[in-house]
């Protein structure tokens, strides 16, 4: 008869069964530094949520921007329907644009505000212009400016 034939087990003999559970347990005990992903799920947390964080605060951010300018601009334009009225002088039309604009978000926003009578379609209308900066931490303004005119038709005892 020949030699005896191991027995064989998958593409492992039996004798080496042993050693192939042996070597799978220092694989597993002795993995490097980068194969280990323990206490990975609160790092990847931080980053998701710090990622929300500043697109959420962004979000918020570009709201108060809009709200500011849809102020300024309500403002300008109750400002020029106000300087337009027949008992009243187009120079008042910046304190009152002044004075929403101050009661609603700030002074700081109210600054440079003109006033100016022009002609349109043969029409005189006043026109109040507002030059506000754009917040862009919370409400303080920044150095982005932006420019917002109204127009009102001028009114008088004359007609």
């Amino acid at each position: 008869m020949g030699a005896r034939r191991a027995r064989t087990v998958g593409s492992v003999r039996a004798g080496d069964l042993a050693r192939v559970g042996l070597l799978r347990r220092l694989a597993v005990r002795n993995r490097g530094f980068w194969d280990d992903d323990r206490g990975s799920a609160p790092v990847e947390f931080i980053m998701v949520a710090a990622l929300l964080t500043a697109l959420t605060l962004g979000v918020i951010q570009l709201g108060i921007a809009t709200y500011v300018r849809n102020v300024v601009h309500d403002a300008a334009v109750e400002g020029a329907y106000y300087g337009a009225l027949a008992d009243i002088s187009t120079g008042s039309a910046v304190d009152r644009t002044r004075e929403v604009i101050t009661r609603a978000i700030g002074a700081e926003y109210g600054s440079d505000v003109g006033t100016r009578e022009i002609m349109i379609d043969g029409q005189t209308v006043v026109e109040v212009t507002v030059r506000t900066g754009i917040p862009l931490v919370g409400l303080w303004p920044s150095g982005l400016q932006t420019e917002v005119t109204a127009h009102a038709p001028l009114e008088s005892f004359d007609r």
